[in-house]
């Protein structure tokens, strides 16, 4: 028989109920000055972010003869390592797939290509679902080479670093930040009261986002296969709870407890407390009713990390009716990236893996006859070193990146694609390239899209203001 002393002997063993289910103070939105631009219909953002900086110069090769030659010539060692892979190298250019982007004139004799391993993305970029941006990075502001090497303008801190540049391109800041710029795209959009359910507004498939963290909007984190549960339950049930009815009973004495009225307790610490626990069990149960009463999803997804998170995402984009949701944001991570070695192997499954999934997400968004309302975009530490160091390549700062859905004007390649060579005016020592593009306009572009008006995006953003272009071009609704 369960009784109340037996369950709070035992609740120490169920952990802690999960916080992140978004506290969303909605009196503090109400009072927001500006509004979203246009919050209409639904929207989602899904930045897939590559942990560990991703070689894109060894994801979005050059393919011209003098590229491709003076690029060999700068990776001997990298160039030799595929050489000797079994079937023959994967970077011979005869087996690289050449893009034709509808913008192949501003690139002047200049082409570029993708390896086989992304022949998925491929396919996605010659249907117009896919585009490329160029050598993009955290700046503060315009910079050359010159103004780089003479210090004569400032530039980000602690460059080259993985913690801080990692934190560098969602928040603009270095490790230790705790407000990222898709968290306050969040923000904007729930001040105009755009979902019902603002908890459900910032959502994780990797655990804790500072990508998604604003003032007001907190991640909800999803485990495998649905939201976050209670520690110790569904593993642990029938030693700590019981079974059957008692097992149910069991559950809403913990809920209760958890919940435990706020009103009712002195401390304001304690009230804070339950009013987010109460908050969490609520989102939770919601959520989990949700996905129950959902038509399933028949689109499938690699079993593997990154196609588990981006089932998850689709399976939460696909009760977005059920939740309320106008406008989401959702945050998904790859590791393994930082390629000091082996890059000939590591890399090339890497972009097995996630081309592989890109795909079956973008198929999921058609299933669900939403493709042009739902955004991917990639992010990254950094870019790598154009020269190899024998058996990869080392920390850099410009990279490629990939954005993927219906909505982009696609089949296109955006941007500065700058010289794959050294001693360049965007060669900022080593091979580690000056970004022509920043941050801060790539989240601009994805933000208007998204629905902000150029002052929540310029409040959102306040490097934005320091760039003169603020719409990169690559979704439909701009113009560069």
């Amino acid at each position: 028989m369960l009784n109340r002393r037996h369950f709070l002997k035992n609740i120490g063993a169920s952990g802690a109920v999960s916080f992140a289910a978004g506290t969303g103070i909605l009196s503090a939105l109400g009072n927001a000055n500006a509004y979203a631009a246009d919050v209409g219909g639904y929207k989602a953002l899904v930045c897939l972010f590559f942990r560990g900086g991703q070689d894109s110069f060894d994801t979005v090769l050059p393919y011209d003869q003098t590229s491709y030659d003076t690029f060999s010539q700068l990776r001997p060692g990298l160039f030799s390592n595929y050489a000797g892979q079994n079937g023959g190298s994967s970077r011979d250019r005869s087996r690289l797939l050449a893009l034709n982007p509808t913008n192949a004139a501003d690139l002047g004799s200049r082409q570029f290509a993708l390896p086989e391993a992304l022949s998925p993305l491929k396919n996605l970029f010659d249907s117009g679902d896919a585009a490329i941006l160029g050598n993009v990075g955290p700046l503060i502001e315009p910079i050359s080479r010159e103004e780089y090497q003479s210090k004569s303008k400032p530039r980000p801190n602690r460059l080259f670093s993985h913690n801080d540049q990692q934190s560098t391109w969602v928040s603009s800041s270095t490790e230790g930040e705790t407000i990222g710029w898709g968290g306050k795209l969040a923000d904007a959009i729930n001040a105009s009261n755009a979902n019902v359910n603002p908890a459900f507004s910032a959502v994780s498939a990797s655990g804790r986002s500072t990508f998604l963290s604003g003032q007001f909007t907190q991640p909800y984190a999803l485990s495998s296969g649905g939201p976050v549960q209670v520690n110790g339950l569904k593993n642990r049930r029938s030693a700590l709870l019981g079974t059957g009815s008692e097992n149910d009973k069991a559950i809403q004495m913990l809920e209760d407890h958890y919940r435990a009225s706020g009103a009712q307790r002195p401390n304001l610490f304690e009230r804070d407390i339950a009013s987010i626990s109460d908050k969490a069990f609520t989102s939770n149960n919601q959520y989990r009713s949700a996905l129950e009463s959902a038509t399933e999803l028949t689109t499938e997804f690699p079993n593997n990390s990154l196609g588990r998170q981006l089932r998850d995402v689709a399976s939460s984009i696909n009760v977005k009716d059920a939740l309320g949701m106008s406008r989401q944001v959702f945050f998904a991570t790859m590791g393994g990236f930082d390629t000091h070695d082996n890059q000939a192997t590591n890399l090339a499954n890497r972009h097995t893996q996630y081309a592989e999934a890109i795909a079956a997400f973008h198929a999921a968004t058609v299933e669900m006859g939403i493709q042009n309302d739902v955004t991917l975009f990639t992010a990254s530490d950094f870019g790598r070193t154009l020269i190899d160091n024998g058996d990869g390549t080392d920390h850099g700062w410009g990279a490629h990146h990939f954005i993927v859905g219906g909505g982009v004007q696609g089949n296109a390649i955006y941007g500065e694609m700058p010289e794959y060579n050294v001693d360049t005016e965007t060669d900022a020592g080593k091979g580690r390239l000056i970004p022509t593009t920043s941050v801060e306009q790539y989240a601009a572009t994805l933000g208007k899209w998204f629905g902000l008006s150029d002052p929540e995006l310029l409040s959102a953003l306040p490097a934005l203001s320091n760039f003169t272009t603020r719409d990169l071009g690559f979704m439909a609704n701009g113009t560069v």
